[in-house]
């Protein structure tokens, strides 16, 4: 789910969602701060993907999310230059629910994650870290970044989620190549 400037809040005061990190990663893309309590290794393990950018560093999860958000960029064949921007992991969705309260002083619907345009941030809940929500999510990120006018919600719900189809077609064919070495 994609949010701008919703709510009760302005673009000036969204800057206090009141997420404490117990670490953080530096990555091209990304400012990644991840909540305590959560495991960076699990969040390896529950995004599972293969897609490592050019520049590769020491990090991991850093490397997978910038290799990931080079995908989806280019799945929609839409470049953002100089793109950097944040992603807080958060232990639940009571977190998450929390610093949603904090942001616009009302509930979302939101269980698993949302991308907050106007602070350029993107909030996903630890187990819900997987190629699925987070390509959805990062669909999102690009859309928003990439058009001077934001499109409309419908539109870019279907953008960002063309690139779960894409994810989904590509674990199909994973699954029938393995298959048939079988």
């Amino acid at each position: 789910m994609a949010v701008t400037g919703q709510g009760t809040a302005s673009a000036g005061s969204l800057d206090g969602d009141g997420f404490v990190a117990a670490k953080q990663l530096k990555t091209t893309y990304f400012t990644v701060s991840i909540a305590p309590g959560v495991d960076e290794g699990r969040l390896v393990q529950n995004l599972d993907i293969r897609m490592m950018p050019d520049n590769a560093s020491s990090s991991v999860l850093g490397d997978m999310l910038d290799g990931f958000y080079e995908w989806a960029s280019n799945v929609l064949d839409m470049r953002v230059p100089g793109y950097h921007g944040d992603i807080k992991v958060v232990r639940d969705a009571r977190q998450l629910q929390a610093i949603y309260r904090c942001l616009y002083g009302t509930s979302t619907q939101e269980q698993t994650g949302f991308y907050i345009y106007d602070i350029n941030t993107l909030y996903i809940v630890a187990s819900d870290f997987t190629k699925e929500v987070m390509g959805h999510e990062l669909g999102h990120v690009v859309v928003s970044n990439y058009f001077v006018v934001q499109p409309s919600t419908k539109a870019a719900e279907v953008l960002a989620g063309y690139i779960e189809f894409e994810l989904r077609k590509r674990m199909l064919v994973r699954r029938q190549m393995d298959d048939g070495r079988s």
